[in-house]
């Protein structure tokens, strides 16, 4: 059974060399904390959004490209998922976050503030990434880990446990940052580098 519709309401929105049309949606009936008659966010195709579970898009957030929304997964504020990107399982992305490429974000993850996250970056577990943090190429954040501040994490980095990295701190290559390990400031965490446990740099 369908949970949404169109509403007829149709924006345009440019993005890289082409134009989207983006068209916003209804709820058809209650399902969650959604009732009948609320009115969603904007979405390309119904292909991006589930009508199983109680994925949902509100206010301006946006999903087109060949993105998949679904499961219990809310996109809201002013977010956009695109691209081939995935957003299931109790995932939350908002306020101006994005999420796009073919990147996976699950479990109790939460993207929000003027993060974003791109490429084949794979998130899960009860992550938070915040502020104007960037996670791309095949990082792996996990576990209760925390990106935040103007914190890049790439390359074939892995993240996780209690694992926090802030500040203008880079972890990229092949590190492995995990345990209650705390990565700040202007610090460089690259190649084949693990910090463990409670060490702070």
């Amino acid at each position: 059974m369908k949970k949404y519709k169109f509403t007829g309401e149709k924006r345009e929105y440019r993005h890289d060399w082409e134009t989207v049309v983006l068209r916003r949606i209804r709820a058809v009936r209650n399902f969650g904390s959604v009732k009948k008659g609320d009115v969603g966010g904007w979405i390309e195709g119904e292909d991006n959004l589930s009508h199983e579970g109680d994925a949902w898009v509100s206010g301006d957030a946006c999903i087109f490209g060949r993105t998949q929304v679904y499961g219990d997964a809310w996109i809201y504020g002013n977010a956009q998922v695109y691209g081939t990107a995935r957003v299931f399982g109790d995932a939350w992305v908002f306020g101006n976050a994005k999420v796009y490429g073919d990147a996976r974000v699950s479990g109790d993850a939460m993207v929000y503030g003027n993060a974003i996250v791109y490429k084949s970056a794979i998130i899960s577990g009860a992550v938070k990434i915040y502020d104007t943090a960037w996670v791309c190429g095949h990082a792996y954040i996990s576990g209760k880990a925390e990106i935040f501040g103007d914190a890049w994490v790439f390359g074939n980095a892995e993240v996780f446990d209690d694992a926090q990295v802030a500040g203008n701190a880079w972890v990229c290559g092949n590190a492995r940052i995990c345990g209650g390990a705390v990565i700040h400031g202007k610090a460089l965490v690259s190649e084949g580098i693990r910090i463990n446990g409670g060490e702070r740099t």
